[in-house]
């Protein structure tokens, strides 16, 4: 794995695998914002998706021109097989501490 993926990385890089094609930096923060219901800086968002850029987790391209944005192209975000690979990772890792755990985190005790 090339480096440690933090909680909010994987919450940019799971909002991005959901957004597919639409996903820039806009519709990613307003994602975020909506299914955590904290307000995510598009500073953050952008120091946030460029370390998962520089650690292979994320790549971007920029889209057609739009005349809604007067000509101006959408940097559109997509993740990388390494990104789905370290995601998964995490997942696992989750779902292993879940089952170990569920006996000490039975809530009706």
């Amino acid at each position: 794995m090339k480096g440690y993926l933090g909680e909010f990385e994987e919450l940019v890089l799971l909002t991005v695998a959901s957004l597919g094609d639409t996903a820039y930096g806009v519709s990613v923060q307003e994602a975020l914002d909506q299914r955590t219901g904290r307000s995510i800086s598009m500073g953050a968002l952008h120091s946030t998706i460029t370390r998962l850029e520089e650690k292979g987790f994320l790549t971007s391209h920029l889209g057609d021109p739009t005349q809604e944005r007067g000509g101006r192209r959408k940097r559109l975000f997509e993740v990388t097989h390494g990104g789905k690979v370290a995601l998964h990772r995490q997942k696992e890792l989750r779902d292993g501490l879940w089952k170990v755990s569920k006996t000490a985190l039975n809530l009706s005790r």
